[in-house]
């Protein structure tokens, strides 16, 4: 009768070959594998995973009108978490997301450059952390008594924790809370630029009762530089900000119906203004692109109070 072929190593063979049999506990162990990782070790493996599937950031900038126009994208659902910080004292963008750990930043909320304080409401981990009714240079000052209804519920980029999926929404600071959500994080600016522009509705334009601007605290009509955040529907967020060109001439930048203009492009659907001027400032992988330019040409970057981050 025809015996199966049984394969043996050369201990095995050997071990035939005299007569003795080869049993489990005489076989030679395999090949030792790597113990089991520990809790600590897991968790930092599952964090290395996570940091993997991230899907990439998209980088681009597009010469647009008496502008340069530099974007960060970041795809719904990519892994990638936004959120907002707010400094005790005025701190550079660029410092600021490089302690901060983040892979981009955008300047965000309002201040005054005089006092230091928060012309905008900003929360953080569910907390009001900067409030403008704290501000006595803005809620004393004169000449806006008639406008700070409007200045304090004015628009802000909102992050909602939805029971565990992470919703964002550009809306009135008043406007409530979605049901089964928890407002994590929010930043104050304005106006929105998308879907309509809500200057007059802020407090930021005003007009006589000839119909004639008496009030435009943004200058929205004039080339400057610019910031915004967008929405698509998706739930993809852009970063913008719009750069001045180097010319003795003229002023160059963005207005504000520009940039609206130019976001639209992209697919947006909701954008809120932030902070512009020489707090214009957009940050990534290390490279920090500033909005304003001075008399000389050379690129301004203004200590801000607040940002939006993603890392």
């Amino acid at each position: 009768m025809q015996l199966p072929f049984v394969g043996y190593g050369p201990l095995g063979l050997a071990l035939l070959l005299s007569g003795c049999t080869l049993t489990a506990t005489d076989a030679v162990p395999p090949e030792q594998t790597e113990p089991p990782a520990t809790p600590n070790e897991a968790a930092v493996a599952a964090a290395a995973h996570a940091e993997l599937a991230k899907q990439e950031l998209i980088y681009q900038s597009y010469p647009w009108m008496d502008a340069v126009v530099h974007t960060v994208t970041v795809p719904a659902n990519s892994g990638w978490q936004i959120d907002v910080a707010v400094a005790a004292s005025l701190t550079p963008l660029s410092e600021w997301a490089t302690g901060q750990g983040a892979i981009a930043a955008i300047n965000a909320g309002f201040f005054d450059p005089r006092n230091g304080l928060t012309t905008s409401f900003v929360t953080v981990n569910g907390d009001l952390v900067a409030d403008p009714r704290q501000n006595a240079g803005l809620m004393e000052n004169p000449a806006l008594q008639s406008y700070l209804p409007a200045i304090l519920n004015r628009s802000e980029f909102r992050i909602y924790d939805c029971e565990g999926t992470v919703r964002y929404d550009i809306t009135a600071h008043a406007t409530a809370v979605p049901p089964a959500c928890q407002m994590t994080a929010a930043v104050g600016a304005g106006p929105q630029l998308l879907p309509t522009q809500t200057g007059y509705d802020e407090g930021f334009l005003a007009n006589n009762d000839a119909g004639e601007v008496v009030r435009d605290a943004l200058g929205s009509q004039s080339a400057n530089a610019r910031s915004a955040i967008g929405l698509k529907a998706d739930g993809t967020v852009v970063l913008a900000i719009a750069s001045q060109l180097p010319m003795t001439n003229r002023a160059t930048g963005l207005t504000l119906p520009e940039m609206a203009d130019f976001l639209q492009t992209l697919g947006v659907e909701q954008a809120l203004n932030l902070d512009g001027g020489s707090s214009s400032g957009l940050y990534f992988e290390g490279e920090t692109y500033l909005g304003r330019l001075d008399a000389t040409g050379e690129a301004i970057e203004r200590p801000i109070k607040s940002i939006l981050l993603v890392r």
